[in-house]
């Protein structure tokens, strides 16, 4: 059975680039056969600010939208998360749809395609703290997007040429780890 690699659309700004970056990634991964893609977007799921009273890690979920997220996002074996840089970190809307959940996350993989003024590597940097708590293992490998390179006037998405294998190179880390942590799902 191949692993499920979630490809989460990390922002629910009118006119993000997050849209064409994600469609870019998925495209390229749907060209492979190591494991099934599918794109998540995180706008489809209309998460209001955090509204759970009981702490995720308890599982307790009272609301449609949290178990309709939580199903979604527990169907997977790793993720890519796609995450705009904003003011130094990830976007509110990513970091909320993440704390919505808590074992759903647990011992799975995570790579990252960021964008932003410096690539977007700060808000990986954030994550990759994040990911810790959750219990995600995420891998080194990861792309960075320059809004001054790889976008025409910072809108119009053209990534430089060596950012697919970039891609490649963080979707092979990706799939290894998400399969090699099934071992530990399973027990």
């Amino acid at each position: 059975m191949s692993a499920k690699i979630a490809i989460i659309i990390g922002s629910t700004r009118p006119g993000r680039n997050g849209e064409a970056v994600a469609r870019w990634v998925f495209d390229i991964a749907k060209q492979r056969s190591d494991a099934e893609y599918e794109l998540v977007d995180i706008a489809e799921f209309h998460l209001p600010h955090l509204d759970e009273a009981m702490p995720p890690s308890l599982g307790q979920y009272a609301h449609p939208h949290t178990k309709a997220w939580a199903e979604k996002i527990g169907s997977f074996d790793g993720y890519v998360f796609v995450t705009p840089e904003y003011n130094h970190s990830t976007s509110g809307a990513l970091k909320n749809a993440i704390d919505f959940l808590y074992a759903e996350w647990n011992n799975k993989a995570a790579g990252f395609v960021s964008y932003g003024s410096a690539g977007g590597t700060r808000a990986v940097e954030h994550l990759r703290l994040v990911m810790g708590e959750l219990q995600v293992a995420d891998v080194r490998a990861q792309v960075a997007l320059s809004l001054f390179t790889d976008f025409v006037n910072f809108s119009e998405f053209n990534p430089g040429a060596h950012q697919t294998e970039a891609v490649g190179t963080m979707l092979d880390q990706v799939v290894s780890w998400s399969n090699a942590l099934a071992t530990v799902r399973a027990a």
